[in-house]
């Protein structure tokens, strides 16, 4: 995550200056527990999860972004996306090993290219913030949803996210 986040940064240099790894205790790595505990609005958390699809014997997988007030449309939205007869989130060990992430700490930032990046269009909104994973349990990475938006491979989806109520 690391280089990637780098190397995004020498593309682009508000990488630099907007975006922040801050240090967490690594029990309040998930976002309810986490925003709870420090009384953070979850519209400013961001969750990815890690989904695949097939269509015969062809797999894709795809990260998908969203506020941590929705949850992703994995049955519906994320399927057809993936132009896949069935859809369901990795494995937690196979999550973990492909992404080379620890599982509660799963970013977008750095996954193999392999893995398609979707974002949930409302962070591409001025004033939206996405409080998300660095890749281990005990950092959290902050940065303003439009430049999640901008990094290199993402693509930006209406509805990826559905309302919790």
């Amino acid at each position: 995550m690391i280089a990637a986040l780098a190397a995004w940064a020498d593309a682009d240099p508000r990488v630099a200056s907007l975006v922040a790894v801050t240090e967490i205790d690594p029990d309040h790595a998930e976002t309810a527990t986490l925003n709870e505990l420090h009384d953070l609005p979850p519209e400013a958390s961001a969750n990815c999860v890690l989904v695949a699809g097939k269509r015969g014997e062809d797999e894709r997988v795809a990260a998908s972004v969203v506020p941590a007030s929705t949850f992703a449309d994995v049955n519906r939205r994320v399927r057809k996306l993936l132009d896949a007869r069935k859809a369901s989130f990795l494995p937690m060990d196979r999550a973990v090993a492909d992404s080379g992430m620890e599982y509660g700490g799963i970013t977008p930032v750095g996954l193999p290219e392999r893995y398609r990046v979707l974002v949930d269009s409302r962070f591409a909104e001025e004033g939206t913030m996405a409080l998300m994973g660095s890749g281990v349990r005990r950092s959290k990475l902050l940065m303003p949803g439009p430049l999640l938006c901008a990094m290199p491979g993402v693509e930006v989806i209406e509805d990826l996210g559905i309302s919790r109520a």
